[in-house]
């Protein structure tokens, strides 16, 4: 099982960046996918999720109208469309998988998330700086 994010990089402020997150080993459809962001001194957030059949998305309040997150389970990949940028948003992003199936997006925003969320990859680094 193997989640590997990209498509990070430097963009100014107001900018925007597509991620990507390529699901192996498993079938993705059977998932719902979250993507969570840390960012320098500060703990792992979740930022976004989206349910197996993408009939339910979730995001945090800070960027609730900037991030949409969306799947392609024909691809087994899952998105993360970055729009307005600021600098506060500047951290690696990681994508995982619920642990099991029938965990959906209830738990991704939680301090527990790392209980139902998984496994961690090596992440993708956003830099949001003029």
């Amino acid at each position: 099982v193997q989640l590997q994010a990209s498509g990070g990089g430097l963009v100014q402020p107001g900018g925007s960046l597509r991620l990507s997150c390529a699901a192996s080993g498993f079938s993705l459809d059977e998932y719902a996918i979250a993507w969570f962001r840390q960012a320098p001194g500060k703990e792992r957030e979740g930022v976004a999720c989206v349910s197996s059949t993408a009939g339910n998305t979730r995001y945090a309040d800070s960027v609730k109208g900037r991030f949409t997150i969306s799947r392609d389970n024909a691809r087994d990949t899952v998105y993360l469309q970055m729009d307005s940028l600021i600098p506060g948003d500047t951290a690696i992003y990681y994508c995982a998988k619920g642990l099991r199936r029938s965990i959906g997006c209830t738990y991704y925003s939680g301090s527990s998330y790392y209980r139902y969320y998984g496994p961690w990859g090596q992440g993708t680094l956003v830099t949001v700086s003029s």
